[in-house]
């Protein structure tokens, strides 16, 4: 699969970009858009990738990171506050995502390059892994601070990962994990420096990508199945 770029364009936001950069039996999907904030043009974008990504039939594992500061700054609410009437669907869109890659048919690895907040950490938490910066960024759950509730969706995909004490801990406290903190409550699986997460995710991807993907589909469909279907997804619909 060579390496390609796709950009989406919706209303006057900027063009928005993911990569993907083929190693060997790895997909790593660049997201490349400033603090990578979760809208209505990055939603429609990730959705279209992972309908490509999905219809690939050989084996593969799957890889996806930020650039720069940030994994993701979480939900745009700068632009919700322009454009109100999208703030509704893209949260939708969000939580569908979070089913999709919770169920995605394929092993997935978040290579948490810096800051993950709010909507960005939920996000990390649809993988089956995650490596992270260990000497700057932080992984948070700001939402006490900011009075803005999680829906249950966001509640499932954050339980459905996470030990039950770490996501107690980060719901109830809006504490902000760096590196170390977040290895040591399982919130992530390494902690590595900025010059190795990629790498590092990559090597735990490789370890899984030539396994079943059919076996893997379903064991996570057991695993996590009812909490995709809170986030509105399921297979085929």
């Amino acid at each position: 699969m060579p390496c390609w770029a796709a950009s989406w364009v919706w209303r006057d936001e900027p063009t928005m970009t993911l990569r993907v950069e083929p190693r060997d039996a790895v997909r790593v999907v660049h997201w490349e858009d400033g603090d990578n904030r979760v809208n209505h043009a990055s939603m429609q974008a990730w959705h279209e990738l992972l309908d490509e990504l999905e219809d690939i039939d050989e084996p593969f594992a799957l890889v996806v990171t930020g650039a720069g500061k940030f994994f993701s700054n979480g939900l745009d609410l700068d632009r919700f506050a322009a454009v109100p009437d999208e703030a509704g669907p893209t949260v939708e869109a969000l939580q569908r995502l979070f089913g999709r890659l919770l169920l995605f048919p394929a092993y997935t690895v978040a290579a948490i390059n810096g800051h993950a907040f709010a909507a960005g950490a939920m996000l990390s938490c649809a993988f089956d892994a995650r490596v992270m910066r260990e000497d700057r960024g932080y992984w948070c759950l700001p939402e006490v601070d900011l009075g803005l509730p999680l829906s249950e969706a966001m509640a499932a995909v954050v339980t459905a990962r996470l030990p039950a004490p770490a996501a107690q801990d980060a719901m109830l406290t809006g504490r902000r994990y760096g590196g170390p903190a977040a290895l040591a409550t399982g919130i992530v699986s390494a902690a590595v420096p900025e010059a190795e997460v990629l790498d590092v995710a990559v090597a735990l991807a490789a370890e899984v990508a030539t396994k079943d993907r059919r076996v893997i589909a379903e064991h996570k469909r057991l695993l996590f199945g009812a909490a995709a279907e809170v986030c509105g997804y399921a297979p085929g619909r």
